[in-house]
């Protein structure tokens, strides 16, 4: 009843001998099956997660604000300012920057356009619609203010305030764009600070320096790092 034992442990070794002849062989084919070959998945859960995330950050901010609508207006302010130093009276000077500010909505809204719909950007998101509330209140006060100041003899008053109100725009709707409109804002702000201490016939070329050239010098970093 005990015979067939050696047999057995015979054939045993054997089989060991086997293994033991093959290491190589044996060891690739443990690390197949405890580590099988990466598939796409992990690669196809990584396009996801940017395009999840690249969506979100579109969601959050209003990225279809355009560098070279800004760019665009500074090169109109220019023209206005030089237009506007050739007046000989006050209700002519102020027209002239009354009508630069019309050119310069019109030219925002149609370039901000242009740009969502060449990068499939909603225009009326809701961050669209926060930029909108953040910018049109100072706007607003501007406009008034203007009659105001006018109307009571008052015009060197006039460009420190547009550019304190538009700067004050620019940052709290800003906020909702990307990081340079801010920055750009706190420009303005600072230059209407600068206006308000300069001599009050410095106004129009104040005027020129911050619709003019921060408008060009911002346009142009917007439409280098956002694209257009």
């Amino acid at each position: 009843m005990f015979g067939p034992r050696p047999h057995r442990m015979r054939r045993f070794r054997r089989s060991l001998e086997d293994v033991s002849a093959h290491p190589l062989h044996d060891r690739a084919a443990l690390d197949a099956t405890l580590n099988p070959a990466p598939t796409a998945a992990p690669l196809n859960a990584a396009d996801d997660l940017r395009f999840i995330r690249d969506t979100m950050e579109r969601s959050a901010a209003f990225t279809a604000v355009s560098g070279l609508g800004y760019m665009v207006m500074g090169a109109t302010a220019l023209a206005a300012a030089w237009l506007a130093a050739r007046q000989f009276s006050p209700s002519a000077w102020l027209r002239v920057w009354l009508a630069e500010g019309l050119v310069a909505i019109a030219i925002g809204l149609l370039f901000c356009t242009w740009k969502a719909n060449r990068r499939g950007l909603p225009l009326f998101s809701g961050p669209a619609r926060q930029v909108a509330l953040g910018l049109a209140p100072p706007i607003v006060a501007g406009a008034f203010l203007t009659f105001l100041l006018f109307r009571a003899g008052l015009q060197p008053a006039l460009p420190a305030t547009w550019l304190l109100l538009y700067g004050a725009g620019i940052m709290t709707g800003g906020a909702f764009s990307v990081a340079i409109v801010p920055v750009m804002g706190l420009c303005f702000i600072v230059l209407g600070g600068l206006t308000v201490l300069a001599p009050a016939t410095w106004g129009n070329w104040f005027l020129a320096a911050g619709f003019g050239g921060l408008h060009l010098v911002f346009g142009f970093l917007i439409a280098r790092r956002h694209g257009g």
